[in-house]
């Protein structure tokens, strides 16, 4: 085959969702496209549009040995492109949380690209890649009500800072994205979650309502995804490429100010006066 053909392999392409319009953006650069959707899920929204589509699950060793043996016989042993997008979320407290649920999440979101480059890395040498880490201004910010995907966003991304140190000598580029709020709909896992009974944020399970089934303000997932992919195209790309909705803001004062910035903007924007109203009473 041809090394005229270049191959990006984009993981977590679910209709709706920034890795259907990451490779979008990827198949109308002339790559081959390649995409990868939950055995569960349909494929119709990429099929139609030209795009190679295989089932993944990225938990399970066995979906990706399979899926590996398929893109080597497409790619003849090729793969330029790897995105690890695959994602998912889980909204609740840290005194509140259900760790089976955060286990899940770590399995998806840290060890499912942990073992993506572990089947792919030959390829990837092979062809002198890129691998692109989809991570989240969570990972940067104490978001409220975030600190289990928070969590797996700063260690996705603490992981590829190591990957691209490593990964230099081999010819290979690791570049991660630390995402804003882009328009998907990665939230519908969680809009009907509420708070446990008898939990003491109790007095916000109004407000917590609200926030899960938010519509945040956010940057098209296209556009997002035709400059994430403009970047990992370069020959030499940045370490993080920040991009999407406040991360302009959060950058800066991430970089010149105080760590507990965040504590008081987090505190005024999910009512803590409330709740430490309410605790108070509690306790009188």
């Amino acid at each position: 085959m041809s090394r005229k053909t270049k191959f990006a392999l984009v993981t977590g392409c679910g209709r709706g969702g920034i890795g259907e319009a990451l490779v979008t953006e990827y198949a109308s650069r002339g790559f081959h496209a390649i995409a990868t959707v939950l055995p569960t899920e349909s494929s119709e929204h990429l099929v139609g549009a030209g795009i190679t589509v295989f089932p993944l699950d990225v938990t399970q060793e066995a979906s990706i040995e399979s899926l590996k043996k398929s893109i080597n016989s497409l790619t003849d042993g090729y793969l330029d492109i790897l995105v690890n997008n695959a994602g998912i979320c889980y909204t609740m407290t840290a005194i509140d949380t259900d760790v089976k649920q955060v286990q899940l999440m770590f399995d998806v979101n840290v060890f499912g690209p942990m073992r993506m480059v572990h089947h792919f890395h030959g390829m990837l040498i092979r062809s002198s890649g890129t691998i692109v880490s989809i991570s989240s201004i969570g990972g940067i910010v104490p978001y409220v009500y975030g600190s289990s995907y928070n969590a797996t966003k700063a260690a996705l991304q603490h992981w590829s800072n190591t990957l691209r140190v490593e990964m230099a000598p081999l010819g290979v580029k690791v570049l991660t994205i630390i995402s804003g709020e882009v328009g998907t709909n990665i939230l519908k896992r969680d809009a009907d979650r509420e708070l446990p009974e008898g939990s003491f944020f109790s007095p916000l399970a109004a407000e917590f309502k609200q926030h899960v089934k938010r519509v945040p303000d956010t940057t098209n997932r296209f556009v997002y995804a035709k400059n994430v992919v403009a970047q990992s195209v370069k020959t030499s790309p940045p370490a993080w490429f920040w991009y999407g909705k406040t991360t302009t803001v959060i950058r800066l004062l991430d970089t010149f100010w105080f760590r507990t910035v965040w504590d008081g903007m987090f505190w005024g924007m999910f009512n803590f006066d409330k709740l430490k109203a309410a605790h108070a009473l509690r306790n009188a």
